[in-house]
This record gives C-alpha cells, sequence and structure tokens, in this order.
C-alpha cells in the first residue's frame, strides 16, 4: 500500500493563497476523495482548556471553554508527593508562566531543578501559572492562579456544565520518571482511575497518552475505561497500533501527520481521529474536510465559529 504524503508537508512552503490552491488541487486526485462532513458531530476539545485565551490547565481556563462551547476539556496530570492528582502539563514548574512565592518569575534552571513529585500540594499552591505574561500567546487574559487538583477541576466543572462536559485526561508518564518524577505506572494510573470513579464522571472520560503501556495497564484493569493513543512520531498507522494490546477509541497524532490514507483506515477500523493541536483557521477548515472526529485547540472559539460557519 502506498502512504499518501501529509497534506501539510505538501503544502508547507507555499503561502496561505496558494497553500489553499493546492489543497483544493490535490483534494481532487487522492483518492478516496475528501467528503466535506457539514453535518457531522465534530468533538471540540479545549486544549488545557483553552490556552490562546485562559492561563493554560487552570480552573479558569476549564470554566471559560465550557462557557464557550466546548463538547471535551483537555488537560493533563501529574502527581504531587502527597499524591494529589493534580493538572499540569509538566512534572516540573514551567518557567513561561510560573511566578514565585515571592512574586518574581521562575527561572529556567529553577524550573529545570523543580519536581512537583517532591512537593506537597500544598506547597504547590504558593506558587502562581496566571500572571506572567506568555510569550507564545500574547492574547492569553491574566489571571491569578494555582495548579488545581483534578478532583477539584472536575467538582466546578461538573457543576457549571451541569455534568454534561467531556473529559480528556493525558497520564504524563515517562518510563525513565518512574519513582522519579511520578509514580511507578500503575500506582499513577491507579490514582487517576480513582479520581475518575470517585467523581462519576466515567462515562464521559477518555484517558489519553502517548505511552502505550500506559495505555495497556488501563485496558487490563479497566475495560470500560475509553483510551486515547498520543501520536507524534513517524512511524506508520499499523505500527503504532500494534503497540497496544486493545483497540482503542481514539486515535490522536500531531495534526500535521493526517493524511487521506490515516483518515480511510482509522474509519474502516472504527477508530475515531481527533488531531492535536490545531489553532490555524486552514488547517482548522482542512481537517474538518477530510472527515476528522475531533479538533483539540488552544482557540476552540475559531473551532466553534469555523464549524457554526460551514
Amino acid at each position: 500500500m502506498i502512504t499518501q504524503p501529509s497534506l501539510f508537508q505538501v503544502a508547507c512552503t507555499f503561502n496561505k493563497v496558494l497553500l489553499f490552491t493546492a489543497l483544493s488541487c490535490l483534494s481532487m486526485m487522492c483518492k478516496p476523495e475528501v467528503i466535506k462532513h457539514k453535518n457531522k458531530n465534530i468533538d471540540i476539545q479545549g486544549h488545557r482548556g483553552c490556552r490562546g485565551l485562559m492561563p493554560e490547565n487552570t480552573i479558569a481556563g476549564f470554566l471559560y471553554a465550557i462557557e464557550l462551547g466546548v463538547n471535551t476539556l483537555e488537560m493533563d496530570v501529574v502527581v504531587s508527593k502527597d499524591l494529589v492528582v493534580l493538572v499540569s502539563h509538566e512534572p516540573h514548574f514551567n518557567e513561561e508562566i510560573t511566578t514565585k512565592p515571592d512574586k518574581t518569575f521562575l527561572t529556567p534552571e529553577e524550573a529545570h531543578n523543580s519536581n512537583l513529585y517532591q512537593l506537597n500540594f500544598d506547597e504547590i499552591q504558593l506558587y502562581d501559572v496566571g500572571l506572567k505574561p506568555h510569550p507564545r500567546f500574547p492574547g492569553q487574559k491574566k489571571l491569578a492562579s494555582a495548579k488545581p487538583s483534578l478532583k477539584e477541576v472536575i467538582k466546578i466543572c461538573e457543576q457549571k456544565s451541569g455534568n454534561k462536559i467531556q473529559y480528556n485526561i493525558e497520564i504524563k508518564r515517562t518510563e525513565q520518571g518512574d519513582g522519579n518524577l511520578q509514580p511507578p505506572l500503575a500506582d499513577f494510573a491507579d490514582l487517576v482511575l480513582k479520581e475518575i470513579d470517585e467523581q462519576g464522571i466515567k462515562d464521559r472520560t477518555t484517558i489519553q497518552c502517548f505511552d502505550p503501556e500506559v495505555l495497556n495497564y488501563i485496558y487490563g484493569k479497566r475495560k470500560d475505561i475509553k483510551t486515547i493513543l498520543l501520536v507524534e512520531n513517524l512511524a506508520s498507522l499499523t505500527s503504532n497500533l500494534n503497540k497496544l494490546n486493545h483497540k482503542p477509541f481514539a486515535y490522536s497524532p500531531a495534526y500535521k501527520l493526517v493524511n487521506h490514507s490515516m483518515v480511510e483506515m482509522l474509519n474502516k477500523k472504527q477508530i475515531r481521529l481527533v488531531p492535536w493541536t490545531v489553532n490555524d483557521s486552514l488547517a482548522i477548515v482542512t481537517l474538518l474536510d477530510m472527515g476528522v472526529d475531533g479538533i483539540i485547540s488552544d482557540y476552540p472559539d475559531k473551532v466553534i465559529e469555523i464549524i457554526k460557519n460551514r
């Protein structure tokens, strides 16, 4: 089988006008033909809440994403020293967003040396992650915010959404970090599963991870939990799926890896396709036209507006 090139790899050297033309021509040449799924229910996921608009992975960001109308809140979790499941993209403080208790900004060296797994939850709460201007998201509203626990996020978002919002929770685990940056795999996964069960959100929750071992463990223990394989490597779809001991609920690649063959193969396998992190309007339109099942974006408002106008 010949693997078709990614649309984005083909068009990356063109400006936006030429890109649109190239994509239109390419879609006519590729088989199967691209079908516009205008009436398809697209899962709009707010990446880390809505990182382009509000501080990432904060309660304020998640609440605003719900107000915008997302279907799903995408978030990341790590673990503190006292075994609190913490909503954070990194297992350490990030110098791009962190203000120390003394009101000065965290330096890169301090960030590198920090470790949330060596700090209790109450200690972590002394650091702010919402006031420092974000260098890559200048439009982000600045609000005093601490890293919340997963329990806090769920309780508040359940109340806000009337128990309707969906959750896509990424377990931030690396094999080399076991026992140092996070608990061992089984302990980490069990802590997350326990929180999901206690909050009663199992049927509206997916667990995603780049690490197939995590997803295989979860499936082996809880076949009632939907899993999503995150991908950013250049291996084939088949190769990546073969690392799992089960069929995942969804496949979530970096959006530039999406091509027509991937869409077709996943449709045949009845595995949903939800690429990340899609912030460019043209890319959003192109992916919708290709037939993806969902889009993870820092700007869910942009995705919502595009879908409304289709």
